[in-house]
């Protein structure tokens, strides 16, 4: 038993591999199947226990305690942890700001895994998009069954529209037809055989196989599994990518270095003050506690869950708009993009072949919309010679047949009232060699024999026409990058006996043209206007032809004065370097293999710019994994692709990845905003602290203590701080937003001023919370002094939010804009105010205040808005 099992293997594995070599006799002993019956359900699910389920392997998820763990590695996070540590070690009796740190800590790590699982759950729903069952034979009964459950030997059934779901020999072929574009990015469907290929040959000219992911066009078939899951075709290329490393975004590596940042500077600065301490006499203990608070309000706590909480809202944000973000640091990468790579096909256009010209024998080209009843009826008998249908809204066969069916559907006939009142009693299947399809319909007592295909294939068959008349038709819609098809007619007063070529398809009365596109999306052309205007340049890459490429690029405002278009043949013949300093030059990509791509992404990076790119198939995955963003289509997309991918359009729309960018932008700009909020605060505190024990060094007459406990420090950047923070991060993206350009790849996380503001704004902060203590120090004691000047901080911090939510002036219409930050502030000073007024202030070692110095420690945390004001009127001059 062993044996067989391990006998079977074998064949999967070498078997596999060559199938196409093989006669349809040898495949089916080889696989121990049975043509007629298929296999039985016992040995399906035997051979399941062999070979495991048809599925990709999917990268093996972190544990959730690792997960967990993860969220420690931030070194913010680590000198917290440190600090409430030692607290407790040098004095045990005073845990409670020990016990603040610890659930600060643990609500951060708790909130950063439960966000990472909300955004793993959003991408698993969008891989239902797939199709998830086949039509197989088992026990001798054609039944459906899930995907998975496919195991090598089961014989599948195809047709048209079936997305084909493994790696399989074919034993049955009529007019097969299968979309491959996916695995080898060929844009025209392959037809294919059951003939055994004696030679090796590539995937693309195996025309006896069919490859999972990809799609029946036309006709219908038979065919043996045989791999499945990992060995098939497309598996083999999701096993390389899951081995790549993943790089660290932008965002990421910034962070980073911001944490590393603060987190040195803390350790100077605490060193410092308890030298500074121990000098003025204060013992090593109080000093110790002095450098704690000093660590503690060094530390913006809120910093690393206010950022994940942004980028999390964002891409829930963004699913409903149509985009789906894999990693939420890349929602910021999508801001810096300045290089948009997009396929034409779906993405550019409506993936939609339509008729827009049309042309009877002897007239002029008109518009579809000009149709009259004897265009109408050339639509109509181009609809009866095809095997494109539309019923109840779905759409089965080649695009180009269906834009024919459509086109008469617009002219209110249905094909199937038109099948029913001339029905089809013959016809000669199109092929490659003659490129026409023939059909003959009973029309009343007579018969008419319809052919369509290529104008000069059709005209040279046609009796009584002017071909130069109708050839300058055909090159005025070709001008236009318009596909155009000829439909000719001959009638026979009984049906003919002889249904060949040469008796049906030669001596013809011609009719006319139609001429097709698959024309724009209507919202790209806008999307590219907007981009342009944000320094966003758009590059188009298709397999189509230079004069199709370039008719939509000119169209939707891709190709403009000076840039050029280049076919796959000439990049071909061009290194790597002539690219690099060529590629500024092109904006169209004409013609290209599948490896062009990846080259093209490189030549751009190679010029220091963010590269988004877009794909749907499996030759795209290189690509999608080498561009800074990689855009997969969730509805065309194959999962290889989505895998490979940084966002997941869900709708295959140009639109969302411009409207994803400006997110992007706004996200970044609030994720700074934040920043120059939490650091400016934690500079205040650090500021007005350290100033503190450096007049107590120099004047000890002067009574100076620390003017802030640890546990008001931790209460300040957890409510004052962290929750105007989360506000700040959902603040509306600005209008302005797209009238910037992108940031320069290698751009600091502080340029353009930011750390200046970050610095002198903390500076501001700090010099009125010490005023306020100096003011109670004056009048009182050192807890009346330390209560104004948490009043000042506190109230300080909140007015200060409303500074940073806008580059513009606070007082304009956009100041009620954010509901969040007027919710944060509301409750941040009804807290504030239970910390003083309620039995709560003995905790915090808070006293009663006059109310005179009450309005003083008030007004001056209100004063940091008219400051900041006239600092915003001085950066406009």
């Amino acid at each position: 038993m062993i044996s067989e099992t391990f006998n079977k293997t074998i064949v999967f594995i070498k078997g596999g591999i060559e199938m196409y070599k093989k006669t349809i006799e040898e495949v089916v002993n080889s696989l121990d199947t049975n043509i007629e019956k298929g296999l039985t359900s016992s040995e399906a699910k035997k051979r399941q226990g062999i070979y495991g389920t048809n599925e990709l392997e999917k990268p093996q998820k972190r544990s959730l305690l690792l997960r967990f763990l993860d969220q420690f590695k931030d070194a913010m996070i680590i000198i917290l942890i440190i600090a409430a540590v030692i607290s407790i070690i040098v004095e045990p009796g005073d845990w409670i700001d020990s016990l603040i740190i610890v659930i600060v800590v643990m609500m951060n790590a708790i909130l950063g895994v439960v966000l990472e699982s909300h955004a793993e759950k959003s991408l698993e729903s969008l891989q239902e998009l797939s199709a998830p069952q086949s039509k197989v034979l088992r026990d001798g009964v054609k039944q459906t069954i899930a995907s998975k459950e496919l195991v090598p030997g089961d014989i599948i059934i195809l047709e048209t529209g079936d997305m084909i779901p493994s790696d399989a020999r074919l034993i049955e072929a009529y007019n097969l037809k299968v979309d491959e574009s996916a695995l080898t990015g060929e844009s025209v469907p392959v037809e294919k055989t059951t003939d055994p290929i004696s030679q090796d040959v590539v995937i693309g000219d195996q025309t006896n196989m069919v490859f999972s992911s990809t799609v029946v066009t036309y006709g219908r078939g038979k065919a043996i599994v045989t791999s499945t899951g990992m060995k098939n075709e497309v598996g083999k290329i999701a096993g390389m990518l899951n081995a790549s490393e993943k790089e660290l975004t932008p965002l990421q590596v910034k962070l980073n270095e911001i944490g590393k940042t603060i987190g040195l500077l803390c350790i100077v600065i605490c060193v410092i003050v308890f030298i500074l301490e121990s000098l003025s006499g204060i013992s090593w203990l109080e000093s110790f506690k002095t450098a704690v608070a000093l660590a503690v309000a060094a530390v913006p706590e809120g910093l690393a869950a206010t950022v994940t909480i942004v980028l999390a809202v964002s891409v829930t944000k963004m699913v409903k708009q149509h985009a789906i973000i894999r990693k939420l640091p890349a929602v910021e990468t999508l801001g810096s993009t300045s290089i948009v790579c997009s396929d034409k096909t779906g993405t550019l256009t409506q993936n939609k072949m339509t008729i827009l010209k049309t042309y009877l024998d002897g007239d002029e080209v008109q518009d579809l919309e000009e149709a009259d009843a004897k265009t109408i009826d050339m639509l109509n008998a181009f609809t009866l010679c095809s095997d494109a249908s539309i019923d109840d809204g779905k759409v089965l066969g080649d695009p180009t047949e269906v834009a024919l069916v459509e086109a008469s559907k617009k002219m209110n006939f249905e094909k199937k009232a038109l099948m029913e009142k001339y029905p089809r009693v013959g016809e000669l299947a199109f092929d490659s060699d003659r490129k026409m399809m023939s059909v003959i319909v009973k029309d009343g007592d007579h018969y008419v024999s319809i052919t369509k295909g290529g104008p000069d294939v059709i005209l040279n068959r046609c009796r009584d026409v002017d071909s130069d008349q109708a050839m300058t038709a055909n090159d005025e819609m070709a001008k236009d990058a318009l596909r155009v098809l000829a439909v000719a007619v001959k009638t026979y007063d009984k049906m003919p006996t002889n249904i060949t070529v040469e008796e049906i398809e030669n001596d013809m009365d011609f009719i006319g043209f139609v001429g097709m596109i698959d024309p724009a999306r209507p919202e790209a052309k806008e999307a590219i206007r907007v981009a342009k205007h944000a320094g966003v340049r758009t590059i188009m890459i298709t397999g189509d032809h230079k004069t199709t490429a370039t008719a939509i690029a000119k169209d939707l405002g891709i190709l403009n004065e000076g840039q050029e278009v280049i076919s796959g043949e000439e990049l071909s013949q061009m290194s790597q370097e002539e690219l690099e300093k060529n590629v500024e030059k092109y904006s169209v990509y004409a013609r290209v293999a599948p490896e062009h791509k990846v080259n093209i992404v490189k030549a751009w990076k190679s010029k220091n710019k963010i590269v988004a790119m877009t794909g749907d198939g499996v030759n795209d995955a290189p690509a999608l994994k080498t561009a800074d963003i990689g855009c997969a289509m969730g509805i065309t997309g194959t999962d290889v692709a989505k895998n490979a991918a940084t966002m997941i359009l869900t709708d295959d729309n140009f639109a969302t990845i411009i409207q994803s960018i400006k997110q992007g932008r706004g996200i970044f700009d609030n994720i700074q905003k934040d920043v120059q909020f939490l650091l400016s605060s934690n500079i205040g505190e650090v500021l007005a602290i350290f100033l503190a024990s450096i007049i107590a060094l120099i004047n000890p007459s002067w009574g100076f203590g620390v003017p802030l406990l640890p546990i008001h420090l931790l209460w300040i950047n957890l409510i004052t701080d962290a929750l105007p923070a989360f506000a700040i991060g959902l603040e509306p993206v600005e209008d302005d937003i797209m009238d910037r350009k992108p940031r320069e790849k290698d751009e600091g996380f502080f340029a353009n001023g930011l750390m200046v503001k970050v610095i002198w704004q903390g500076v501001m902060v700090g010099l009125l919370t010490l005023v306020s203590y100096s003011i109670g120090q004056y009048f009182s004691h050192h807890e009346y002094a330390m209560t104004m000047a948490f009043i000042t901080m506190s109230g300080a911090e909140l007015c200060h939010a409303f500074n940073v939510k806008s580059h513009h002036s606070v007082f304009n219409k956009q100041v009620f804009n954010n509901k969040y930050l007027w919710g944060a502030t509301a409750l941040g000073l009804v807290l504030q105010l239970a910390i003083i007024f309620t039995p709560l202030s003995h905790l915090f070692s808070l006293v009663p205040l006059d109310p005179s110095h009450f309005a003083i420690a008030a007004l001056l945390a209100f004063s940091v808005i008219p400051i900041v004001e006239i600092s915003k009127r001085f950066d406009k001059r």
